[in-house]
């Protein structure tokens, strides 16, 4: 097999996994094959959970997990799954606003290949967008750390108690400098300088 039959072969197990065929028209429920029809505010109630209320999710749970005990669950995982929920409600929403012709009977139909194909990859994709979203927040924090030490170091230091505080370390800063340069200045004032032909000399009397 060729490495374009390979690519052919894997697109098109993709597509069976991302599409279902009715009617002899092809219904894609991959939300995210619907894109290039998306308006901004589309993809954003799309990609970010917490777009649908709670007690829609809480309703629609034993929908798309039946084989779930949901007060056995750790927070983490209720978390994850009640996102995946908001997933399934949002692409069903998708499909039959881009194909209104489906019948109540095809959507179902629809629905459940979208539980067996699509409940792990919805997983995965609102725990990346929790992590993107935490990464976020975490970034956000420490730029707004970072902002108010900036700006508390500045409103310090236009103060007037801190200009008046600087003053006199200031002043014996200055003053050690002066002392040392003066002191510096005195030593060498009383080291004699000789040349070398006289120092000889000094020597021999010696």
């Amino acid at each position: 097999m060729t490495v374009a039959q390979q690519t052919d072969s894997h697109l098109s197990r993709r597509l069976q996994k991302d599409s279902i065929t009715i009617s002899g028209k092809v219904i894609y429920i991959n939300p995210f094959l619907y894109w290039r029809r998306f308006d901004n505010n589309t993809d954003r109630w799309l990609r970010e959970p917490g777009q649908l209320g709670e007690d829609q999710i809480n309703l629609n749970r034993a929908r798309f997990y039946p084989e779930v005990d949901w007060t056995f669950l750790r927070d983490e995982e209720r978390v994850i799954k009640d996102a995946a929920v908001e997933m399934f409600l949002k692409t069903l929403e998708l499909i039959g606003t881009f194909h209104p012709q489906l019948t109540a009977g095809q959507l179902l139909e629809v629905e459940r290949k979208m539980a067996v194909t699509k409940k792990k990859s919805f997983e995965r994709w609102v725990e990346k967008s929790f992590r993107k979203k935490i990464n976020q927040a975490s970034k956000e924090r420490n730029r707004f750390a970072r902002e108010r030490f900036i700006r508390g170091w500045r409103e310090w230091l236009t103060l007037e108690t801190t200009h008046q505080a600087f003053l006199p370390f200031t002043a014996i800063i200055v003053l050690s400098i002066f002392a040392g340069w003066s002191i510096g200045i005195s030593n060498n004032s009383c080291t004699p300088y000789f040349p070398t032909s006289e120092t000889g000399i000094l020597k021999k009397h010696l």
